[in-house]
């Protein structure tokens, strides 16, 4: 049966747009739909929410040809600083330590979105069908028929879901996901320090949550603060000074009095996982398949690691990239990875968010030992890099 397209990616966001032009230099003929129109071109400002990428993304993104554009407005991390309130226990990772030119990059979401979008303009072989929705698949052996919301129907080898948390196509295929509430909140806006961050993020564990501080450009900081839910109301209704002492309050003085502080936002946390992230002729990466914390800054690096190992395993089968044996070697690859990411994240979470007495001590002694023991930190420093288990070509510096 011949179809319109080799692949149809639902969604143009980061990870999706990722996938897109990963896949540039093939002779697949893709087309992209996304409910937003993806020539709106806002500049960033003070306030837009900032994102880390890891240094296995940044390296995703050299060998895409893309990272000269991202880091024109990107911060590098040179050193993270782990810490609990109230104990003595302080872990410190470093770019020196584990010969890296960073840990990471920090960029706002916009900055990446912008440079996706106008790179997604330049494709060769990309339709782009915009702003539409998908209203319904239709899966056969051979092929995909998806209906947009203008009434066009088009027929696809693989259909891959990559629009978001409260994905629409994962609904449409009737996938089933586990998800876990942890009654918490995260308030987000960017600070200015009184004393220069020097490229250091700071992660803070308090009995309410994680507080992260991540390095920006003209000496901000990006503040991701998780509180119990129903705790985020006064602290985003309070005025600027008010909100600054009880920052003040849960991260210390470590940089100084926080001078200015940006436009609040909040959202609710949680974590979601699908149980069977692949279908016939279908398949779901990023947030669509899982949907993280932020404790650990993993959430958009592996939606990355999605799109880079799925554009190898199509590029390898262009003759037909919806095959089941390209989506079972998909699923085989990256579910370790995808399970590693979910378990620790949880993990984290749980222990990191609590205020019991001898967890605390356990978990000051643990950050302790743990700064203490270099093989074992660099394993860390590693994972948080995306740099452990089975690496992608695309990862490793091999263009597809």
């Amino acid at each position: 049966m011949k179809t319109d397209f080799d692949l149809v990616i639902v969604g143009a966001g980061m990870v999706g747009a990722s996938l897109a032009l990963a896949l540039k230099n093939s002779d697949l003929n893709i087309a992209i739909v996304e409910a937003q129109d993806l020539l709106a071109d806002h500049q960033p400002g003070f306030d837009d929410r900032g994102i880390a990428l890891s240094y296995g993304s940044q390296r995703i993104f050299e060998t895409m040809q893309l990272w000269p554009q991202l880091a024109e407005k990107a911060t590098p991390i040179q050193g993270i600083h782990i810490s609990d309130r109230g104990h003595f226990g302080v872990t410190r990772l470093t770019a020196k330590t584990e010969n890296v030119p960073a840990l990471g990059q920090v960029m706002t979401a916009k900055h990446v979105g912008i440079q996706l979008n106008q790179a997604l303009q330049q494709h060769p072989t990309l339709t782009i069908l915009t702003p539409l929705q998908v209203d319904a698949v239709e899966q056969t052996d051979t092929s995909v028929c998806v209906s947009l919301s203008d009434g066009q129907l088009i027929t696809t080898k693989l259909l891959v879901g990559a629009d978001g948390q409260f994905s629409t196509i994962r609904d449409l295929l009737g996938l089933s996901s586990w998800q876990r509430e942890y009654q918490q909140t995260a308030i987000t806006t960017n600070v200015i320090p009184e004393r220069a961050h020097q490229n250091w993020a700071y992660e803070r564990f308090t009995e309410n949550g994680p507080l992260a501080l991540l390095p920006m450009s003209e000496g901000r900081c990006s503040l991701v603060w998780t509180v119990q839910t129903g705790e985020e109301k006064a602290l985003l209704e309070c005025d600027e000074q008010q909100f600054a002492e009880q920052l003040q309050n849960a991260f210390g003085f470590r940089l100084g009095h926080f001078n200015k502080i940006g436009q609040r936002s909040n959202y609710v946390l949680g974590l979601m996982q699908t149980n069977q992230p692949i279908q016939q002729r279908a398949v779901l990466i990023g947030n669509a398949a899982h949907s993280l914390h932020p404790i650990a800054g993993q959430g958009f690096n592996l939606g990355l690691r999605d799109a880079a190992v799925l554009a190898e395993l199509i590029a390898a089968h262009p003759e037909d990239c919806g095959h089941a044996s390209v989506l079972h070697d998909y699923a085989e690859w990256q579910q370790r990875d995808q399970n590693k990411v979910v378990n620790a994240t949880d993990f984290l979470v749980k222990t990191f968010s609590n205020n019991h007495a001898l967890l605390g001590h356990g978990r000051s002694l643990s950050l302790a030992l743990l700064n203490g023991l270099p093989t074992v930190k660099s394993q860390l420093a590693k994972t948080s890099m995306g740099l452990s288990g089975k690496q992608s070509r695309l990862s490793r510096g091999l263009p597809l």
